[in-house]
């Protein structure tokens, strides 16, 4: 299960992996109203993943990490959605990986600075979806969970061990 974190829109991709084959089985966003207190928004966004955790029952979860730009509240605002997501994983034991936004860029399209049409084509063509993902949230989570299980392949028989 991937995971793109963030105060307001949180994406999920949750992949399969057969072999060499991978298939989307879920994506989506998990979307918190502005007009909320930040602590409601922590909360919504825990539950949602608890809940997704539950029904998906992944072997690991891959989140995106924190990129500091030039604005600070905004890198606060989605460390504390990692955080959330990261509780929800813990209390369920499933094992968490951080990549970084370039190294997940690497593992989909090849480089490093690819754009976000770029990630969400390439997640399409990757897991022979009808369409790329509409939401570049989901598509990011998606691209998440596609670098974590092409950096584990050699892992799937052994227990993981985190990045």
């Amino acid at each position: 299960m991937g995971i793109d974190p963030g105060i307001a829109n949180t994406g999920f991709g949750v992949v399969r992996v057969a072999g060499t084959r991978m298939t989307a089985i879920d994506g989506g966003t998990v979307e918190t109203p502005a007009a909320l207190a930040p602590e409601q928004r922590l909360r919504r966004i825990h539950e949602a993943v608890a809940e997704l955790i539950e029904w998906h029952g992944p072997r690991s979860l891959a989140l995106e990490s924190v990129y500091f730009g030039r604005n600070v509240r905004s890198a606060i605002a989605v460390g504390q959605a990692r955080g959330v997501c990261l509780l929800a994983a813990a209390a369920r034991g499933v094992p968490c990986f951080d990549y970084t936004p370039q190294a997940i860029k690497v593992a989909v399209c090849g480089s490093g600075g690819a754009g976000k049409d770029q990630v969400k084509h390439m997640v399409g063509v990757l897991l022979d979806l009808p369409a790329a993902p509409s939401s570049d949230h989901a598509a990011d989570a998606l691209a998440a969970a596609v670098c974590h299980a092409a950096h584990s392949a050699g892992d799937r028989d052994r227990e993981a061990v985190p990045a």
